[in-house]
């Protein structure tokens, strides 16, 4: 392909950042901007100039997901030779690849649940914590090894933070140290000791650290906003002393600090890098200029990024309202959802999202009531379920049969020995599960360039299991505002906007305020097209007054 080809559907932005090849490149991307659209279009273009050797590229993510859809972007644009990896997978790659080597044993494998961990220690200690109070420990431990903070480092930062799960500063340190040496005993690693443990064998070994920088020498790390010092040491020593690092980020998404993030590296990238090219895309394809401009709103203070431009139609205004109780709040929602799917949306252009997991439940009753379908994010794995399971290892047998079934044929014969039929349907409970999770795998087979062979379908569900990109279920999103990040609807619900929720309880700096304000910004910027804010005066289970969130009055009043 013509190189100049591939950059004719770009905007004057995104070209220039796509033109930006050798040496430190900044793209500051806001949300909408097609900053994936961008970097794999720089990614083809500098293979496609001889720029870049495909096999020396390495493009790091942050979750399996995005990493899942960088990969097939690339491979619409013809390019598959690309490593795209998540930090960890990039650091357990080599860790298991050099260990053996210098060590002698295979590398140290990786425990099951942080929490469950935590828990065993915690029981023998006699200290009792429930399931958020274990969750927050283990935050707290992600912390601190992000930070690259030893033990010792800790105790002397720890009582400067918020208390973890309740404890006091000495249990705090008590438990964390019996974590450590639980899993010294059972010979085991948890996550961030994969990012720990690969940049010391690297420090440390200077064979293997040449080897990984003559196999990698060009660097892409989308969300920058969102690295921690750890990471960032490991980046660096992939680096080495070269330069061509191409970094793509918004700090008006920055949303978690609390796992060690930090948006200082994004901020401070020119600095850092002498020569650095800077590039802002600004242009918003996704959303609304309602919507848009509504959400600018919270930016207005920023001092690095221009407010965002919405190339698309003016669209509707976004709506704010209040409720009584959460009962009258659901109820609406549910409602209007109803109306929606009825009047023609697609009820997996739809989501309600919400600060934190324990406000989900109202509104699943509700919706499970009004025989709406809707799905949790960060409920049950859909390459976990045993009808999908079975159905890839049907797949596998037959990809090395050759078949004259055309591919969607091949792989409807195969859902349909699985109880899949054409019709959806009508009764609501696990048949109805079952039913929508084989006919999301049969989907898959349209999203195949045409004339793939059951050989190419096997290979892509393969992918899409190592990297869990998940289909999209035909129903409602459930979610936090932290697992949408990187999504979008066409119609989103924000709920339970109200002080206490957002900002959360525990949001008491000026810095923790602001970072809540960032979340509420990506929760507007996930429409497209419909936007609708609400918050209720009284809990379900209690009859204290709630006030709306202060980020609603400095939307309302900038209105």
């Amino acid at each position: 392909m013509d190189p100049e080809q591939i950059l004719e559907n770009l905007d004057p932005e995104q070209t220039l950042a796509a033109r930006s090849l050798v040496g430190p490149t900044c793209i500051l991307a806001g949300a909408g901007t097609g900053k994936t659209r961008t970097v794999t279009h720089r990614i083809a273009y500098g293979i496609a100039t001889g720029y870049y050797a495909a096999n020396r590229v390495l493009a790091l993510t942050y979750t399996n997901r995005a990493a899942g859809e960088l990969r097939a972007r690339l491979r619409q644009l013809g390019i598959g030779a690309v490593s795209v990896k998540t930090f960890h997978a990039a650091a357990l790659a080599q860790l298991e690849y050099f260990w053996p080597q210098f060590a002698g044993v295979p590398a140290p494998s990786i425990i099951q649940s942080k929490s469950r961990v935590i828990a065993q220690v915690a029981d023998e200690a006699k200290i009792r914590l429930d399931a958020g109070a274990l969750r927050d420990f283990a935050g707290e431990i992600e912390w601190r090894k992000f930070s690259m903070l030893s033990l010792d480092e800790y105790a002397q930062v720890a009582k400067t933070r918020d208390k973890v799960a309740g404890l006091s500063y000495e249990k705090n340190l008590e438990l964390q140290k019996a974590y450590e040496e639980a899993k010294i005993k059972a010979q085991k690693i948890d996550w961030e000791d994969v990012l720990i443990l690969t940049l010391g064998m690297l420090r440390a070994e200077p064979r293997a650290l040449a080897h990984v920088q003559q196999q990698y020498r060009f660097f892409t790390v989308d969300e920058y906003q969102d690295i921690s010092p750890l990471q960032h040491a490991l980046l660096d020593a992939w680096l080495g002393n070269h330069s061509d690092l191409c970094v793509v980020g918004d700090p008006n998404q920055t949303i978690y600090s609390f796992t060690g993030a930090t948006s200082e590296y994004l901020r401070n990238f020119a600095s850092r890098y002498e020569g650095a090219t800077e590039i802002q895309l600004t242009r918003n394809y996704r959303s609304t200029q309602q919507i848009v401009n509504f959400a600018n709103r919270l930016t207005a203070d920023s001092d690095l990024v221009e407010p965002l431009a919405s190339q698309g139609e003016v669209g509707l205004a976004p709506r704010t309202i209040a409720f009584a109780t959460v009962a009258d709040e659901c109820a609406a929602i549910a409602n209007a959802i109803k109306t929606k799917i009825e009047q023609g949306v697609k009820p997996s252009e739809i989501a309600v999202l919400y600060r934190v997991n324990g406000q989900s439940e109202a509104i699943e009753n509700t919706l499970a009531q009004a025989a709406v379908d809707y799905q949790v994010r960060g409920g049950e794995r859909f390459f976990n379920r045993p009808e999908i399971q079975a159905a890839i290892r049907a797949i596998r047998a037959e990809a090395v049969s050759p078949t004259d079934k055309d591919l969607f044929h091949a792989v409807s014969d195969i859902c349909r020995s699985m109880g899949w039929q054409s019709q959806q349907p009508t009764e609501q409970g696990s048949a109805r599960e079952k039913w929508e999770s084989l006919n999301s795998l049969l989907a898959i087979t349209e999203e195949l360039p045409a004339g793939a062979t059951m050989m190419d379908f096997a290979k892509e569900i393969e992918e899409r299991q190592r990297s869990q990109h998940e289909p999209v279920k035909a129903a409602v999103t459930l979610s936090t505002i932290h697992a949408a990040k990187g999504l979008e609807w066409d119609v989103v619900f924000i709920m339970g906007l109200t002080e206490g929720y957002l900002p959360i309880t525990y949001a008491l700096t000026d810095s923790a305020i602001r970072e809540e304000q960032r979340l509420l910004y990506v929760g507007l910027t996930r429409a497209r097209r419909e936007l609708n804010l609400s918050w209720a005066r009284q809990e379900l289970t209690s009859s204290r007054e709630r006030e709306q969130s202060r980020f609603l009055v400095k939307l309302q009043a900038r209105g």
